[in-house]
Parts: C-alpha cells; sequence; structure tokens
C-alpha cells in the first residue's frame, strides 16, 4: 500500500518540532542570501516549513531572536581567529573576520551596528579587546576608553558596508561611479581640493579605507600607551 502524500499540512506539523539553534539557522540562511526580512516571523515560517507563531514558543520577540542570530555571527568572528597572535595581529585578524561575517550577513550587521547582544560571543570579544589594549600597555579608564574605540569604530564600519550591499545594485552603481564622474565634473574654483585630487579619489578601494582605519586605531593604542608609560 503506498503512503499517502505529504501535504503542506502534514509538512507543517513536522516543521513546529523547533528549537532555537533550528530557528538561527534559519534566519542566518536568509540573512546569508541577502535578504532584508531575516527576522520576519513569515518569512522564518516559510523557510522552516512550519507555523510562524511557533517561534514565539522560542523566542520572546523578534528583537530577542534579532540578538540571539547576532550573537552567533559573533561566534563566527571569534572561530576566524588563529591563537598565538600579539595584540596587534588579534585585533587585524578581529576586523578581518568581523568584516568578512559582516559581509556575509549583512542585514544582521547592518541592524546590530549601533546594538549590544549582552550574550556570551559579545562577552567574549570584549574580553579579546580589553585583552589587546591592557597587552599593549593601558590599563583602568585608558582601556576602558581605547577598547570602546576599537569595538565602536568596527562596528560602525563593518554596519556601514552590510548596510551599503542591501540597496538596491542600481543604487550602488550610481553611488560607486560618482568618484569618477560627478566629482570630476565640480567646480574646479569652489572646489580646488576635490579637483586636485579627483583622480586618487576615484582610485580608492575599500579594502585601503578598511586597512588604514584598523592600523589608525592601532596607532592611537601605540601613541596612547606610549604617553602613559612616559607621563
Amino acid at each position: 500500500m503506498s503512503k499517502p502524500p505529504v501535504t503542506p499540512a502534514r509538512r507543517k506539523r513536522v516543521g513546529t518540532q523547533l528549537t532555537p539553534d533550528a530557528i538561527i539557522e534559519a534566519s542566518l540562511c536568509i540573512a546569508a542570501r541577502g535578504s532584508a526580512d531575516a527576522f520576519t516571523v513569515r518569512r522564518l515560517g516559510e523557510e522552516l516549513g512550519a507555523d510562524p507563531t511557533a517561534i514565539y514558543r522560542h523566542f520572546r520577540d523578534k528583537d530577542e531572536l534579532l540578538l540571539s542570530v547576532a550573537d552567533r555571527t559573533l561566534g563566527e568572528v571569534l572561530d576566524s581567529i588563529p591563537d598565538g597572535l600579539d595584540w596587534k595581529g588579534r585585533l587585524r585578524a578581529l576586523a578581518a573576520a568581523s568584516l568578512a561575517v559582516a559581509l556575509k550577513y549583512p542585514v544582521v550587521s547592518s541592524t546590530m551596528a549601533s546594538r549590544t547582544t549582552r550574550r556570551a560571543n559579545e562577552f567574549r570579544i570584549v574580553e579579546l579587546i580589553l585583552g589587546a589594549v591592557t597587552e599593549a600597555g593601558l590599563d583602568g579608564a585608558e582601556a576602558a576608553v581605547h577598547y570602546r574605540m576599537v569595538g565602536d569604530s568596527l562596528l560602525a564600519y563593518v554596519g556601514q558596508r552590510a548596510a551599503y550591499l542591501l540597496f538596491d545594485p542600481d543604487v550602488r552603481a550610481g553611488d560607486e561611479s560618482s568618484w569618477s564622474r560627478e566629482y570630476r565634473l565640480v567646480d574646479a574654483q569652489g572646489f580646488p581640493n576635490i579637483t586636485r585630487l579627483s583622480a586618487q579619489l576615484a582610485e580608492v578601494t575599500h579594502d585601503q579605507i578598511f586597512h588604514a582605519r584598523v592600523e589608525a586605531l592601532i596607532t592611537a593604542i601605540e601613541r596612547r600607551a606610549e604617553a602613559v608609560r612616559g607621563a
């Protein structure tokens, strides 16, 4: 005797056997496809083959889900950082991994640029940065301030890059071509610096900007540590 076909209703009943991990993984799958609706219960229900309301059995609301998903992405960042690096190497590796994960899950990173997960992996990243600035020679309020400088700067930059990926490709193309079009056509008398450096402005890459920002953060920590030691 043949088995009865699996109807949508039957699939949905099976799909309601959810776990928090399954919901988080489904959110990440949607986010990795560049979708901006990774945290709508309707979209998650479709991804999981489940009644969307089943998600609320495991997460109080969409914000709790977002924070949990974001903290999972921070775990991916940490997993990419090799052991045995000095403080500068750890910060460089943290920056590179943060950017890579942000570009992998743009909707998560763009949303979390001004948030805090208050969860285990975020605590581990804070510990990593504090350890780095302490190894550099800072302590107390100086260590706290420079940790925030590093953390907030990385969040701002990777969040900006992630948010940009969510724009329509035509919008991005217009923005990217502006350096070789509109900026080259400005009035030379009114904008002498733009005119003088228009060719160089058009050649700047995202990688160059990111490298310069990370190295500037490291230099700022080094100089402050030198000043503290010399005080």
